[in-house]
């Protein structure tokens, strides 16, 4: 039974929510993986509003659960993600330095809180047995002065504590950035793009809003390498990538796919908007001039292909960018430089 789901449960109810999962995996065809038993133990259980809603959505719509599609159920709402072995463990022992100093720290405070209070006592007791006012007062000021101190210092440690667990989050929120992040052209990676893709498909099933892609190759891209070389190509989808930014808007993600091509998703555009965009692109990369930085050479322009497709119901990311890809390479075929959408694929369907 998945550990992290529920930590104390009586027997009896463990099976039943188990029962339950495989009832449901059984219906709707999804292969018996480790994995796949526990992202539907957790929606089984009921404890994730999130995947069940996404499941509820997928299964409504009548969704078949592929392997990709239940490797991204596990990713998004399941597995953990994000930094990765070495980061995790290194944080694990920061965490466990801090919070050994913290229970350090409380320990000699409570022991400093019993030592005043028995001195305070002691002062009270003074009063009883006759000594003067000025003494007493005096007395009990030292012992508040020494209260004063003793906090401020248990203040400082602590405020020591909370600057290192500030650098603890930051390390862990870089971490997993640099696990959703392209290395080479600082976009979203792959693992960015399926995490974007589910909830960005969820929302438009929910909101009944339209959901589309382009997809960018860049033409002859082989040919550029191999005559200028490799630092060459990586300034060239630097470039790309920059372009590919700035035409986006700040909620759409653009990402690396592979090699030399680039993916964007944009919510709630449909076919016509995500293809007035890609051509915005096209143009854009055509205009550019690339210098060569080791020798201020200018090189030959370059140009790109774009396939654009329109999220359908229920489907997978991977039918729609196989969709994408399918158009990508009509434009490439029909002479390069250019934006096809799907709805060009029907007539190349109809003549083959």
């Amino acid at each position: 039974m998945p550990s992290d789901v529920i930590d104390e449960v009586d027997f009896e109810y463990a099976t039943a929510v188990a029962e339950k999962a495989v009832r449901a995996m059984s219906q709707h065809r999804v292969p018996p993986t480790p994995n796949n038993f526990h992202t539907w133990f957790k929606y089984s259980l009921g404890t994730s509003p999130d995947l069940t809603r996404a499941i509820n959505i997928l299964t409504g719509n009548k969704r078949r659960f592929d392997a990709t599609t239940s490797r991204d159920l596990f990713r998004t709402y399941v597995g953990s993600h994000g930094a990765d072995d070495g980061d995790l463990n290194n944080v694990s022992q920061q965490l466990h330095s801090v919070i050994a100093c913290a229970k350090q720290y409380l320990t000699v405070a409570i022991a400093d809180n019993r030592s005043q209070m028995e001195a305070i006592h002691d002062v009270a007791s003074q009063s009883e047995v006759g000594f003067s006012p000025k003494s007493l007062v005096e007395n009990l000021l030292s012992e508040l002065a020494k209260a004063v101190t003793r906090a401020t210092k248990l203040e400082t440690r602590f405020a020591e504590s909370t600057r290192e667990l500030d650098t603890i989050r930051d390390s862990l929120n870089k971490s997993e950035e640099r696990a959703k992040t392209d290395a080479l052209t600082g976009l979203a990676n792959r693992h960015a793009l399926d995490e974007f893709f589910r909830n960005a498909q969820i929302a438009a099933m929910e909101k009944g809003e339209p959901l589309s892609m382009l997809m960018i190759d860049i033409d002859h891209f082989k040919l550029f390498n191999d005559n200028f070389g490799h630092g060459v190509g990586d300034q060239v989808l630097r470039l790309m990538a920059n372009v590919l930014r700035e035409r986006v808007r700040e909620y759409d993600l653009p990402a690396r796919y592979g090699g030399e091509e680039l993916i964007a998703v944009l919510p709630d555009a449909d076919l016509a908007t995500c293809a007035a965009v890609a051509e915005r692109i096209r143009r854009m990369v055509s205009e550019c001039s690339i210098t060569r930085r080791a020798t201020g050479e200018i090189l030959p322009s370059i140009t790109v292909s774009v396939g654009v497709g329109q999220f359908q119901l229920g489907e997978s990311m991977a039918d729609l960018i196989e969709r994408c890809d399918r158009a990508l390479y009509l434009a490439k075929r029909t002479g390069r430089n250019r934006v096809v959408t799907e709805n060009e694929l029907e007539p190349e369907r109809a003549a083959g």
